[in-house]
Order: C-alpha cells, then structure tokens, then sequence
C-alpha cells in the first residue's frame, strides 16, 4: 500500500520533499498531497513553511520553490527499521 510505503519513506528520511518523495515512490505529486494531508491530520507529518532548508543542505534547489514534509510520528526502533525504500538525499543531486 503507497501509504505505508509514504510513511516508511518519510521516516526513514526524517525531511524531504514532495518532488523526491514522487520520483522514490513513482507516485503523482498530487496523489501524494492527499496521502500527506492525511498523515497530517493524524499527527505524522507535517509541511514546513516555505523558505525552509531542506536535511541534505545542499544548496541547489532555491529553497521558496521546495514544498517540504517532515515526519512527526513515531520512529520505529533501530532494530526494526525497514530499509525497503532507497535512500536519497536531494532530487537536484
């Protein structure tokens, strides 16, 4: 379920953004808006103000043009951490 993999995804990557959460999970943009308004309303995630810096600091992207999440929820425990989804820091990079 691309719910579940949304969170893992999140979790496992604390911040990132919309564009690379849809190129990592081969999703639609707007599909995962939705998702992500519903971890909202639970309290897993949350959208960062625009101008917000995203986890890989890496400077490429103008940051206003960035819509980021960031997981709210709880983390799973390291020894129970799911590694499914490849890690990737910046969709620029």
């Amino acid at each position: 379920m691309i719910i579940s993999r949304l969170s893992d995804y999140l979790r496992a990557h604390r911040r990132a953004s919309l564009l690379d959460m849809a190129m990592a999970l081969d999703t639609d943009q707007s599909a995962l808006r939705d998702m992500l308004a519903m971890l909202e309303r639970k309290g897993r995630a949350c959208k960062l103000p625009g101008g917000t810096a995203c986890a890989s600091g890496c400077t490429q992207c103008q940051p206003h043009t960035i819509e980021l999440y960031e997981w709210t929820g709880p983390q799973l425990p390291t020894n129970q951490a799911r590694t499914t989804i490849p890690i990737k820091l910046c969709a620029s990079a």
